[in-house]
C-alpha cells in the first residue's frame, strides 16, 4: 500500500495531537484545516489500512505501523525546518518548505543530510514513501 502525502499529514497530526490527550476527528480537522467529512473519509481509509484505530476512551490512536510513519515524518519535518531556519530562511517559509520536503525526500538522502550537518535527528531506517 502506497502512503500518500495527505495520509502522512494526517498521521503526523494525530501524533502531535496525541501528546496533548485523546485525539478526536474534530481536532484533526481543525489542525489540518480540513472539513469534518474529509477527515471522516481519511480516518476510514487509515483504519482500513491498519494505520489508526478508534478506541472508545482514547479516541483516534496510531497503530504500530501508523506511529512509525508519523514519527518518521515528524522527525524529518522538525529537522528540515530547523536546518532551513539555521540557513537563514524565515520561520514561516521554513515550516512550509519542511512540510513539503519531508514527504518527497528519500530516507537515504535525508540520512545523508543529517550526517553532513551533524544533526541530532535520528537517521531514518525506513523510507515509507513506497508503502
Amino acid at each position: 500500500m502506497k502512503i500518500h502525502k495527505s495520509q502522512e499529514d494526517y498521521l503526523e497530526a494525530i501524533l502531535v495531537l496525541s501528546k496533548k490527550g485523546p485525539v478526536r476527528a474534530v481536532d484533526v480537522a481543525e489542525t489540518l484545516g480540513f472539513s469534518r467529512p474529509s477527515v471522516s473519509v481519511a480516518m476510514k481509509n487509515l483504519r482500513e489500512g491498519g494505520l489508526v484505530a478508534v478506541l472508545p476512551d482514547e479516541g483516534i490512536v496510531l497503530t504500530e505501523d501508523g506511529r512509525a510513519i508519523a514519527e518518521t515524518m515528524y522527525a524529518r519535518h522538525v529537522f528540515i525546518r530547523e536546518w532551513l531556519v539555521g540557513l537563514g530562511v524565515d520561520e514561516k517559509t521554513a515550516a512550509m518548505d519542511a512540510c513539503n520536503m519531508e514527504h518527497v525526500i528519500s530516507g537515504a538522502s535525508f540520512d545523508a543530510i543529517v550526517r553532513s550537518v551533524g544533526g541530532g535527528a535520528k537517521p531514518v531506517v525506513n523510507d515509507h514513501s513506497e508503502r
